[in-house]
């Protein structure tokens, strides 16, 4: 029997997707090839008593009236599924040899902070942060998917979009004559795009910062608790997961897809047909494309599918005994730091050159966003650590000498290890209980992600201009839902998911001002 909608993959786009699908009473079949569910959001144990999220994240829009609070109450989860706000007077530590700054929530304290920090440039801040905000403004008000015709006809109220459509956040930077110093603290948390200024865009920065502003947040019983709920909902309303099941081809008709081949990795040899009135591809678009052939998509489309891949990350999951981190300036916010100045030199040094003798990194502390304890046991706190990597140099260390692979990893550890030892906990490692370290290689295999992207397509100008790639494939009865078709991070994913099941359905539930 044909699914209403089979979806390939359970990524928080197709989740989102699948679970309004299931819960309008459509007959929905997932298929994942990983065995949790999530795709970057999934969670997973290790050691037998810890959990922990595959990346870092936050999450924004999550207060009432906002897209992901309008999300789970069509989903009537809203009750169920509650979030922590991070501390609204600096949700984000920005911190750097001689200079800290704590982001708020409120653009006048920060400009009150910028101006007492940087004496005389207190118009260079201010004209900075009014362009900010005027341009997630306008990005806020956008038709999803991009309708020319309707941006022009607003052309006047679309003033910082049309100037600002091309241009990296360094370039914001530098037309603003900010200091190099105010420029890295506010960059500083560029692991969110694991991109430096010079290559970011202003729009991907501008959406991502003003979001945190409105309310940064994270879930009371942790992103397992979301991800499950999802799952639950997708079931519960006669849908199915079949877990272990990698996509190995896809089944065509003329312009039509009508299903996928797919292996079961836990029967080797074992391949199977499922087949879907429509199919919706949770799966990278250009890896599924390269399976389908370009040919097959229209010159349009196959434009659209040329993005290059976001740089990819290391992680570092660890546990700390008999410690509070709150001792140690860590609570309800992010802590980024950054041993150099220029950002975009920090990250040079890191992603081309594998230096990482000064690192720029995050360290977030689950532990301390929410009073539920179920990651850990009782007197332990989970500790996370992020910073940027490259595939290719991981990819060829592994393949050539694992001993070598498993030391890059090491050294990379212990830099971040020692630079926490040196700035906020003397004594961090003689507290470690658990440890272990995620590479470029680790995102691809467990994630699925082409050389360990971590957010799809380079969130630069040229793959988050007006002519993205959306939703539309050219295709009869195929359609992607994935970060590099709609938005990255888990807000994002949440969003091309709600936006994709407006669309083919005409239920409309997202804020007014999104609407199509």
């Amino acid at each position: 029997m044909h699914a209403d909608y089979l979806i390939l993959g359970s990524g928080l786009a197709g989740l989102s997707f699948g679970a309004l699908m299931a819960k309008a009473g459509k007959k929905v079949t997932v298929l994942e090839a990983h065995e949790y569910p999530g795709g970057y959001g999934h969670t997973f144990s290790e050691g037998g008593r810890y959990k922990f999220n595959a990346q870092l994240h936050y999450v924004w829009n999550c207060a009432k009236g906002r897209n992901v609070y309008n999300f789970l109450q069509k989903l009537n989860l809203h009750e169920e599924v509650m979030f922590e706000q991070y501390d609204p007077t600096g949700f984000d530590h920005m911190r750097m040899p001689e200079y800290a700054l704590d982001i708020p929530g409120d653009l006048n304290v920060l400009l009150e902070r910028l101006e007492a920090m940087f004496p005389g440039y207190a118009h260079n801040f201010k004209r900075f942060l009014r362009t900010v905000e005027q341009t997630a403004d306008e990005l806020d008000k956008l038709p999803t998917p991009f309708n020319t015709w309707s941006f022009l006809a607003n052309l006047g109220n679309n003033f910082h979009v049309l100037k600002y459509r091309n241009t990296t956040l360094q370039e914001v930077f530098d037309y603003y004559r900010l200091p190099l110093e105010a420029q890295t603290l506010l960059a500083l948390q560029w692991p969110d795009f694991m991109l430096p200024p010079r290559e970011l865009s202003f729009f991907a920065w501008t959406v991502l910062f003003i979001g945190y502003c409105r309310g940064a947040f994270y879930p009371t019983k942790h992103f397992e608790h979301v991800v499950n709920s999802l799952v639950n909902t997708i079931q519960a309303h006669g849908g199915e997961i079949i877990y272990n099941r990698k996509v190995t081809g896809f089944i065509r008709n003329a312009k039509a897809i009508e299903g996928v081949h797919a292996e079961d990795l836990k029967q080797s040899g074992q391949f199977d047909d499922y087949f879907g009135k429509t199919i919706i591809c949770n799966i990278d678009p250009k890896r599924a494309a390269e399976m389908i052939g370009f040919v097959h998509f229209s010159s349009q489309v196959q434009k659209k599918l040329l993005y290059d891949y976001s740089p990819s990350n290391f992680m570092a999951y660890c546990v700390v005994k008999d410690l509070d981190l709150r001792d140690f300036g860590f609570g309800r916010w992010n802590l980024f730091h950054t041993e150099q100045r220029d950002l975009n030199k920090a990250f040079d040094a890191m992603y081309l050159h594998g230096d990482y003798s000064k690192p720029s990194f995050v360290i977030t502390t689950p532990s301390l966003l929410t009073d539920d304890r179920s990651d850990c046991p009782e007197g332990c706190q989970i500790v996370e650590l992020l910073t940027v990597a490259n595939y290719q140099r991981f990819h060829d260390l592994k393949i050539s000498d694992a001993k070598d692979y498993r030391a890059k990893k090491t050294e990379i550890f212990n830099a971040l290890a020692d630079t926490i030892e040196k700035h906020y906990i003397p004594q961090f490692r003689e507290h470690l209980v658990f440890q272990m370290l995620g590479s470029p290689t680790t995102n691809e295999h467990f994630c699925g992600s082409p050389g360990g992207n971590s957010y799809g397509s380079n969130l630069t100008p040229k793959n988050l201009g007006l002519n993205r790639l959306d939703h539309r494939t050219s295709l009869d009865n195929f359609y992607f839902c994935n970060a590099s078709s709609g938005y990255p991070g888990f807000t994002g994913s949440i969003s091309t998911g709600c936006r994709l099941y407006e669309h083919l359905t005409g239920d409309l539930f997202l804020k007014a001002s999104e609407q199509n």
